[in-house]
């Protein structure tokens, strides 16, 4: 009898999860909404019902008798993992680690009370509230409870603050955001697969984003160039901190970061899977380290292997937003020093970018050295 797995999601970002669990051997169980997403047509079977229906999913997973539920790249999809993996005693991290790594006030109250660095911040659920904030100047506002860049903006006076907080706590699920003050450096995140609360670093990325004022992200490079001094600080920060939010199995991925004298602060952690393709493609292109299948394994119970193949490369993702990035594509495409691995490119490149979600498409490269990479890397932003 087939293995079975459920998986959270049919988007683009899902299906490598959806294409690695089939080819370990998995019969796939699929919830989404159904919108015409690759997943509804890679699965072995596809049940249009809504992410957010958590008693019909696990009823559902019930009557199929799942070994497992996983999902990667989306705080959403992780709470239903959580909530469905409770309901059937399937392995995952408690409904307690799910709540403060999807809620960034509850994980900033984490932070604070183990001692982990983080920037100053408040909730805020009403626009009233900002009168009675105590803050510097440069400020950052978000929806406590999205990810994906939504709503972020950056503030360097009280000028326009009451906007900002109106459009986060408008696109909230929970209609709160928090107010944070703004920590300047080099963002980068931090990927790591745990197995009953023990940690494994995998892999390091420097992250490239548009920028102030809402800063959604352009590309990303793994491995990310910086000392082994500070490699290894890094790891001791974010594995306190994992412990800090109760992460315990699966995969997380935690964005921080790193000032000129190498201070470190944690904007925050998911504990799932990075999406971007970070954690579906990057991970195993610039490590050889089976990243997909490893969250497969925890999903149903069993230990990560934690071997890698023999020949790790350096790997980007560029995202497209205008005519540069495409031509830049092309131009890889007939560069014998790099390699296309994957591409998404949208028919519709008219409509405005406010969000992750509504970029043009992706590219990822990969090469052996970082030197080739270069010129790839978005020069947009930060």
């Amino acid at each position: 009898m087939s293995k079975k797995l459920a998986i959270i999601g049919a988007s683009d970002f899902q299906n490598p999860l959806i294409l690695k669990a089939k080819q370990l051997g998995f019969e796939t169980h699929v919830f989404a909404w159904k919108c015409g997403d690759i997943g509804e047509r890679t699965a072995d079977y596809f049940y249009p019902i809504s992410i957010t229906e958590i008693d019909q999913i696990a009823e559902k997973c019930r009557s199929i008798g799942v070994d497992g539920i996983c999902s990667i790249g989306t705080d959403l999809g992780n709470i239903t993992v959580s909530k469905v993996a409770d309901k059937l005693d399937l392995c995952a991290n408690s409904l307690e680690c799910i709540k403060a790594s999807t809620n960034k006030h509850l994980m900033r109250e984490a932070f604070f009370k183990n001692g982990d660095p983080s920037p100053k911040s408040y909730q805020v659920s009403d626009v009233s509230d900002v009168d009675i904030l105590d803050l510097n100047y440069p400020i950052i506002v978000k929806p406590v409870d999205r990810s994906g860049s939504r709503c972020i903006t950056k503030l360097q006076s009280s000028e326009g603050l009451e906007d900002a907080v109106r459009s986060a706590i408008d696109v909230s699920f929970s209609k709160a955001c928090v107010v944070e003050e703004f920590f300047t450096g080099i963002e980068y995140s931090v990927e790591f697969i745990s197995w009953r609360g023990e940690h494994h670093f995998l892999a390091l990325t420097r992250k490239f984003t548009t920028g102030s004022p809402h800063f959604i992200e352009t590309g990303h490079l793994q491995p990310a160039p910086v000392s082994d001094s500070l490699r290894t600080r890094i790891i001791q920060v974010v594995s306190h901190a994992l412990d800090s939010l109760g992460v315990e199995y699966g995969a997380s991925h935690s964005e921080i970061l790193v000032n000129e004298n190498e201070d470190i602060r944690i904007v925050e952690i998911g504990s799932r899977m990075g999406g971007d393709c970070i954690g579906s493609d990057l991970v195993e292109l610039s490590t050889g380290f089976d990243f997909l299948g490893a969250v497969i394994s925890v999903a149903t119970g069993h230990e990560p292997d934690l071997s890698v193949s023999e020949h790790p490369e350096c790997a980007m993702i560029r995202f497209i937003f205008d005519g540069e990035d495409l031509a830049m594509l092309r131009q890889a495409e007939c560069d014998r020093s790099v390699r296309v691995e994957r591409s998404s490119v949208d028919n519709d490149m008219e409509h405005e970018i406010v969000d992750s979600g509504s970029r043009y498409g992706f590219y990822i490269l990969t090469s052996d050295s970082i030197d080739n990479l270069e010129k790839y890397l978005p020069k947009r932003g930060v």
